[in-house]
């Protein structure tokens, strides 16, 4: 087994430096967590001991929140920087004890290879998990109707940065495939020096969208750049030379491992077939399960979809004048695909930009218009109305909705959106 044919002697300061990054990205990277295929029993008791300790840490050290808010949708909650603060703790401590307990040793030439090792495949994984999803346009989907019908200014940045890229579906499939393609270079050892090229390129350019429109993934892609550049690192020389200094660059060895025995060549080759059989193949079924779900037909619905706005409201027997100044009304009703939304300032559902959001269901037989909250929940709130369709395009709902007893009418509006319309011109003659 023979790592590389050179076996320096490294300067302190460098190896100081190797002990506290390996502890740091050990942590990260948790690879003894990555064989435990079930998620019940390393996982789960790995992730209890750790959320233990980060709590406790933040508590008598860090005090990021008195309360710390668990990883969710975002993965910059308190917890998720209270976290970060641990591994550089625990990192810090750990380098110190170790450059006092092996101050003798001249280098970490063989660690810092299954370091660069599991890095790489640290990387593969999410560059391919990433990359699949975008390749079938699922990651960012197309802006909805009641995107569409929504002020540009209302949304927050991430939505906004959300419907730029779900817009154009070749840019998302671009982008995918050029992090499938740094991950696939990363897989053979030989191409990797490119792979980690591409992968730096790719995810600082993520890191750039999450920092500048807001999005909470903040951490998670730093520490995919910052495993970029720990791989970089080790090259430098040889990417300053042949990309700056147009000298001769040196053969790469960092990611070179020669086995001199059979059945150690035969078992590399399994494993790297079973990571792909196992952890990178079931993506690409998954996604392709949701692509064909996400364009399966629609069913035909009761009701059209679309934009419906109010032409007759009352309230308690008594007719309400209709003006875009009053927050309570019901400005207009989208309905699409199952799902629907109001521009309104009334607290039925859970709001967004201006709009609560809710999904429904239609009772043919008892004629009643069910608007249910949108959560996965044993308890969902509910408002039941009656409904009539006097014609194709306006839809009757009448009953109580809190302590009211209303009447509405909408009619379905013949909208019509520019950006729908996914425009594209070689020739274009004006600035539009």
């Amino acid at each position: 087994m023979n790592v590389s044919s050179v076996n320096p002697t490294w300067s302190l300061w460098k190896k100081i430096l190797f002990r506290f990054v390996f502890l740091y990205l050990a942590l990260q990277i948790s690879p003894w967590t990555w064989l435990d295929i079930t998620g019940q029993f390393v996982n789960k008791y790995y992730s209890q001991l750790l959320g233990w300790l980060v709590t406790l840490s933040n508590t008598y050290l860090y005090h990021v929140r008195p309360v710390l808010v668990p990883l969710n949708g975002s993965g910059d909650t308190s917890f998720g920087w209270a976290q970060l603060l641990f591994y550089l703790t625990v990192a810090a401590l750990g380098c110190l004890i170790w450059s006092l307990a092996d101050r003798k040793r001249p280098n970490y030439i063989q660690l810092n290879y299954w370091l660069c090792l599991f890095a790489r495949y640290y990387l593969i994984t999410y560059l391919f998990i990433y990359g699949v999803i975008k390749i079938f346009a699922l990651q960012m989907v197309f802006p909805s109707l009641h995107a569409l019908a929504t002020p540009l200014g209302d949304f927050l940045p991430m939505r906004f940065s959300w419907y730029f890229i779900g817009y154009s579906t070749p840019y998302q499939v671009f982008s995918g495939f050029m992090e499938m393609l740094a991950a696939l270079l990363l897989l053979n050892w030989r191409t990797a020096t490119l792979g980690v090229l591409l992968a730096t390129a790719v995810l600082t350019n993520v890191m750039a969208l999450n920092l500048c429109f807001d999005i909470p993934v903040k951490i998670f892609s730093a520490q995919l750049v910052f495993t970029c550049l720990v791989l970089l690192v080790n090259e430098s020389r040889r990417i300053i030379n042949f990309f700056v200094l147009n000298k001769p660059a040196d053969t790469g060895s960092i990611y070179e491992f020669t086995y001199n025995k059979k059945w150690k060549r035969v078992t590399r080759i399994i494993v790297k077939v079973c990571f792909i059989a196992f952890a990178l193949a079931p993506r690409v079924y998954q996604s392709a399960k949701q692509y064909k779900a996400y364009n399966a037909p629609k069913p035909n619905l009761l009701v059209k979809n679309g934009v419906y706005e109010p032409v007759s409201v009352i309230v308690n027997n008594k007719p309400v004048q209709l003006l875009l100044t009053d927050s309570l009304l019901w400005q207009d009703l989208i309905l699409e695909d199952g799902t629907g939304s109001i521009k309104t300032g009334e607290k039925l559902f859970k709001r967004r930009y201006n709009r609560v959001y809710f999904v429904y269901e239609i009772d043919s037989a008892n004629h009643t218009f069910v608007f249910k909250e949108n959560v996965d929940a044993a308890s969902v709130k509910t408002i039941t109305l009656n409904y009539s369709l006097p014609d194709t395009n306006t839809i009757k709902l009448w009953g109580k909705k809190n302590t009211d007893s209303v009447a509405m009418i909408f009619k379905r509006k013949n909208r019509h959106f520019q950006l729908a319309e996914r425009q594209f011109h070689w020739l274009t003659e004006y600035n539009r």
